[in-house]
């Protein structure tokens, strides 16, 4: 993807998260990892709804400003951001958003990661509960690199929740599918409790996680 298909793709995933409430007001940010390293993220206070492509802030691969509107400043989650990228050399995109339910289960301490949805095993590999770090500081990026290696979707602390992906689309899409997940777990939690998949199943979807993430790597073209 190059720089104006990002900026393009960015906009429009940002209006997606506020139109599904998956973010509100000026919560929430977004980055991509462009072919070059370069980073094009979201700036700080925009309300994702309304964000315009120029008003976009461009890094360099350590987070050193490049390109940017004057009164623009990158959102100051980009720390978490960088060492994302910093990690795992197949992710081409970040969103971090605030999804009430799952945001939720944050706030009260609860993870997603009982073996109960097949697709969470397979696209997040699970949803661990990151611990709690103030937003927008280093300490945030350090708590969550201990579980980069192993998932694609993460729960913050009494903070929101993270979601990577080889491409902005399949970020976005994970952040969508963490959602529904909690969603549906609040649900059954009411109706009595989750009944867990067999243990052959579980062991079954994650060899299938990791054979897709072998191919999970950004394609000319994709989002």
């Amino acid at each position: 993807m190059d720089e104006s298909e990002a900026r393009s793709a960015i906009c429009r995933v940002g209006r997606q998260l506020y139109e599904r409430g998956l973010v509100a007001g000026s919560e929430g940010n977004l980055s991509v990892r462009l072919a070059d390293g370069r980073i094009l993220a979201t700036p700080a206070g925009a309300p994702k709804g309304a964000l315009r492509e120029s008003g976009l802030v461009l890094l360099g691969p350590e987070g050193t400003a490049l390109d940017s509107p004057a009164s623009a400043e990158v959102s100051s989650e980009i720390r978490m951001h960088l060492r994302v990228y910093r990690t795992r050399g197949d992710v081409g995109a970040v969103v971090h958003a605030h999804p009430p339910v799952a945001t939720g289960f944050a706030m009260a301490g609860r993870d997603l990661m009982a073996p109960h949805h097949p697709e969470v095993i397979f696209q997040l590999g699970g949803v661990p509960l990151v611990p709690y770090a103030p937003p927008g500081t280093e300490r945030l990026a350090d708590v969550i690199e201990p579980y980069l290696a192993d998932h694609d979707g993460f729960l913050l602390a009494n903070h929101g929740a993270t979601t990577v992906g080889a491409s902005l689309a399949v970020a976005h899409q994970r952040m969508e599918s963490l959602e529904q997940c909690a969603r549906s777990e609040l649900t059954a939690r009411l109706l009595g409790g989750s009944v867990p998949l067999p243990t052959d199943e579980v062991e079954r979807l994650l060899r299938a996680r990791a054979a897709a993430r072998t191919l999970d790597r950004p394609r000319a073209g994709e989002e």
